[in-house]
């Protein structure tokens, strides 16, 4: 049967022969009876969930990653281990029989002195170390939750993860090799550590299982009910209209102080130049005021290993004016503006979800007929409430080149530098029912030419905010004297560098190519 142009199936069996249709249901009765027996089987095996109880697994082979992963799958238990103990890429062999958790855990890692916890469903597996030093600052001890967080089933690092204890105001984000690093007052230590990515199931830790281990951490990607992804059907355009008019209703409409980690780099020559900063910034809020946003500075560090030439070919200018104008949803771009929106085509694309719930993924892209350079990209909204809660979204690829001098300012006398690509990515995270602005990055990739030549040389620069800290109560605005000049060079600001501090903030950890330079330089 055809109804409004699409094709719909009665239920039933679909065949009228009875011994056909007796067959499918005896079939179908066993496949249930199976299924259940299964499922049984499974839920008994959680509910003695404990590592001294034996499974059975067939003969595998493969990484460490592998193994774990198959064991995990098969028993239900979720693995929590020190990178530092366990190889993720050691190969390794496991025969055909029966086991508990435990000594397949040692089979699989060949190490017998690891110790291996359990608490619930989870179980840690570390090395004993000695006893880490207290660490202290301002007469308050902090504990350090560091590791890794990746996809369960591919083993790819999850990106931009935002990592935090349950029902505080704190929190840090893990780095493009998906790793974090998470210092807490002493007091929070306890609570359980909540790990939540767009498209992943949130999982909930407990602090104790992660407090001074170098953790590996497996989120498990969202199922969406495959009649929910065909059957819905929804309007980008009125829903993101809609999500304008609710800006005052999902968002924190008031003003509020944010303590925030930035830095910005540029890679040029296989050198680098890194700043890092800790700033608190005052958000005006969204109601119309005449105090616009400001930044004030707390504490910075950074390092050079660019000589005195490279450093001319470019600088970074105006990235905290970046970061502040990125809070689309308090200043919405064009692809968000009612005048705008007649630029571009959207188009659903995907349903996903975050923290459980369900997320619309729009994708734009400026109108052919549109020839200046504008942008494309997706939207992540909320289903339910119709809050945008993330955007990636960068310059039109083809018209790139037009927007040039949006990005260079003083052009070079010596040296030729064309734009590549330039793309942005905003999150939002949800805090006591209302959203807040939780990450922005910007990534601008060119090629530089000195003229008369023909080769060219990739120059990469980028500048990270995330937010650590959210103050709601006791709202403060910065004395002139304070206040960041936002669209100055921020490499170029005086600073002295306090290296216990450093040692007690949330940062976004530096990727491993970072580090290396880093472990040779001296602050």
């Amino acid at each position: 049967m055809q109804r409004n142009g699409v094709k719909i199936q009665k239920r039933g069996w679909g065949n009228k022969n009875p011994s056909v249709n007796r067959m499918r249901g005896e079939k179908l009765i066993f496949i249930l009876t199976l299924t259940l027996v299964i499922m049984s089987e499974l839920h008994l095996y959680a509910q003695n969930n404990r590592s001294d109880k034996t499974f059975k697994i067939s003969e595998s082979r493969g990484t460490a990653y592998d193994l774990l992963n198959k064991i995990s799958t098969q028993t239900g238990s979720l693995f929590i281990y020190d990178s530092k103990a366990v190889d993720n890429k050691k190969r390794g062999r496991i025969s055909r029989g029966e086991y508990t958790i435990e000594e397949a855990i040692r089979i699989i890692t060949q190490d017998n002195s690891l110790t291996i916890k359990q608490e619930g469903e989870y179980i840690l597996i570390y090395k004993p170390q000695q006893k880490t030093p207290e660490r202290v600052y301002s007469g308050e001890k902090y504990v350090r939750m560091e590791g890794v967080v990746l996809d369960r089933h591919n083993g790819e690092p999850v990106i931009s993860a935002t990592v935090s204890p349950e029902g505080g105001s704190v929190g840090t984000i893990t780095n493009q090799e998906g790793r974090f690093r998470l210092t807490l007052p002493d007091s929070l230590a306890k609570r359980n550590i909540i790990f939540s990515s767009m498209g992943y199931e949130q999982r909930k830790v407990s602090g104790i299982l992660l407090t001074e281990n170098d953790v590996t951490i497996e989120m498990m990607q969202s199922v969406i009910p495959l009649q929910e992804v065909i059957v819905r059907v929804v309007d980008p355009r009125s829903i993101l209209m809609d999500a304008i008019r609710k800006r005052e209703t999902n968002y924190h409409p008031k003003p509020l102080n944010i303590t925030a980690f930035y830095r910005e780099g540029i890679e040029y020559k296989s050198n680098l130049s890194l700043s890092e900063a800790v700033l608190k910034l005052y958000k005006s809020g969204l109601s119309p005021s005449f105090t616009s946003d400001q930044a004030k500075l707390l504490k910075m560090r950074k390092i050079s290993t660019l000589s005195s030439q490279d450093t001319l070919i470019a600088k970074l200018r105006s990235t905290i004016n970046a970061i502040i104008l990125l809070d689309i949803m308090k200043y919405p771009t064009d692809f968000l503006q009612y005048s705008g929106m007649n630029m571009y085509n959207y188009t659903h694309t995907d349903i996903t979800e975050i923290d459980g719930r369900r997320v619309y993924v729009f994708s734009f892209v400026q109108k052919e007929e549109i020839m200046e350079a504008l942008f494309t990209g997706e939207l992540y909204v909320d289903a339910q409430n119709h809050a945008l809660v993330k955007a990636i979204f960068e310059v039109n690829p083809n018209h790139i080149r037009k927007f040039a001098d949006n990005l260079i300012v003083r052009k070079s006398k010596t040296h030729e530098v064309t734009p590549v690509r330039v793309k942005y990515q905003v999150s939002y995270k949800s805090h006591n029912g209302l959203y807040l602005v939780n990450h922005i990055r910007g990534d601008l990739s060119f090629k530089v030419r000195k003229k008369g030549r023909l080769l060219t040389t990739p120059l990469n620069l980028w500048f990270e905010m995330a937010n650590c800290k959210s103050d709601t109560e006791n709202v403060e605005k910065f004395l002139s004297d304070q206040r960041l000049s936002t669209r100055d060079i921020f490499s170029d600001i005086q600073y002295t560098y306090d290296p216990e501090f450093w040692e007690h903030f949330n940062i976004i950890m530096q990727e491993e190519k970072i580090e290396e330079i880093i472990r040779n330089y001296k602050f």
